[in-house]
């Protein structure tokens, strides 16, 4: 009699019906993280191999800048026929997650792919992430409305296509998941939903690496010890950081609301942007300020790039204020894209420039500015201190020593309270507006 009793308060404490319900919960959001990460990964593959091609016949063919105009009424004509809210990107996605709706059309992924992929060819100024993040969000809203989601659970595949874009587009698939559940709302990380985006993150970030697709390695030379002088300076450096990414969103946002106060004709303003454009490299005599500025075109060996910044002498003391003129013109007169890999490129080479004004390496500090001004402008310092760690790590053997580690934490951190509440996001909530 004592087994049967036993087994009853076990049966009882267990809780068996809950416990396959939560094996049923894990079957379902892993086959659904899965299937988006694989999806996304394949996007960003074919996208980032696209954009390598296209970048290439840029550089081969600097005429193609002339063009630009014409890129920006083609973009902007097929958002008007095809696109219809599709044209408002991530603030979209965003404005998607916080009403639980279905609002992210499926045709979003092409659109941004072949928009992003003219402003890059006709040498526009703007990164990437966006239209990976785009593509991702796009992929698992289809999916939600295929297998008639809940708006829960729409929510929480969204999220999960926002992290397989941005893991998958940088190869930081833990920053990747980190960002999707850190930019929804300034302050707040909705860590519920961790591993679902984690999953699709990773998934997504060894699909693009299975297509064949390399990312850039990243490394830093020398790292200091931490002391307090060290450390004083990196908090300055910091400051810089944080007004430079507070600089970036505010002009992107100036430019976009002064063209639509003074151009009413929305196929008007990527022209005018790209004419601003066009005269500026005339002005300035350099296109070191055009496309991604990873690297240097083969013509162009001493192009000042975000790969330069690493090295001593590789970048002016203007390099990146320049940067951030060219995509805030870019981005904010209607060319698609994303603001992520310039920010790499503003940090990068502020830090070069601080880090020979304080006397420190110039490569710790490029990296430092690289993290921490995206830290700043998106309200993500979590995952930018992450990122630092991914994208670093592997390729700088001192990396992982305590000196960096502590301040990767203090430029992301403090980059993002200098920056105040400003945001490339325009639909990000606070903390106290959202309920996770």
């Amino acid at each position: 009699m004592e087994g049967p009793r036993i087994r009853e308060a076990i049966g009882r404490w267990i809780n068996l019906p809950r416990i396959d319900a939560l094996a049923l919960a894990v079957a379902k959001w892993s086959t659904l993280s899965v299937i988006v990460g694989v999806c996304t990964g394949t996007l960003v593959a074919l996208f980032l191999a696209g954009l390598d091609l296209v970048t290439e016949l840029h550089w081969r063919n600097p005429w193609l800048l002339y063009l630009l105009p014409i890129a920006g009424v083609l973009s902007v004509w097929m958002y008007r026929f095809a696109g219809k809210e599709a044209d408002r990107g991530n603030n979209l996605i965003l404005e998607a997650i916080h009403h639980r709706n279905q609002g992210v059309p499926v045709r979003m992924a092409p659109l941004v792919l072949i928009g992003t992929w003219l402003t890059h060819l006709f040498g526009g100024s703007a990164g990437r992430e966006g239209t990976a993040v785009q593509m991702g969000a796009a992929i698992a809203a289809g999916l939600g409305r295929l297998l008639s989601l809940s708006p829960v659970d729409v929510r929480t595949l969204l999220l999960c296509g926002v992290a397989a874009g941005f893991g998958a587009v940088f190869g930081t698939p833990v920053a990747g998941a980190v960002f999707a559940l850190e930019f929804l709302v300034r302050g707040r990380v909705a860590s519920r939903l961790v591993v679902p985006c984690f999953i699709a993150a990773f998934v997504g970030d060894r699909i693009t690496l299975l297509w064949g697709i390399k990312h850039t390695p990243y490394a830093i030379e020398a790292i200091y010890e931490p002391h307090a002088t060290s450390v004083i300076k990196v908090v300055l450096a910091a400051i810089c950081y944080g007004l430079a990414g507070l600089l970036f969103s505010e002009s992107t946002h100036f430019v976009q609301r002064l063209l639509k106060k003074w151009i009413a004709k929305d196929w008007l303003r990527p022209v005018f942007g790209a004419l601003v454009v066009i005269g500026l490299v005339h002005l300035l005599g350099t296109r070191d300020y055009l496309g991604l500025g990873v690297s240097a075109p083969l013509d162009r060996p001493n192009a000042v790039t975000i790969q330069s910044a690493f090295q001593s002498g590789g970048a002016g003391a203007a390099s990146w204020l320049l940067k951030l003129i060219f995509t805030a013109i870019t981005v904010g007169s209607g060319f698609k894209g994303g603001e992520v890999t310039p920010l790499f490129f503003i940090g990068a080479t502020l830090g070069h420039s601080l880090g020979l004004a304080l006397g420190v390496p110039v490569g710790l500090m490029a990296a430092l500015g690289f993290v921490a001004v995206f830290a700043g402008a998106t309200k993500t310092p979590i995952a930018s201190f992450i990122m630092a760690i991914e994208l670093f790590a592997p390729h700088s053997p001192d990396a992982m020593r305590g000196g960096f580690v502590i301040y990767a934490a203090i430029a992301c951190f403090v980059a993002n309270a200098v920056s105040g509440s400003s945001s490339i996001y325009r639909s990000q909530k606070h903390a106290e507006d959202e309920d996770l």
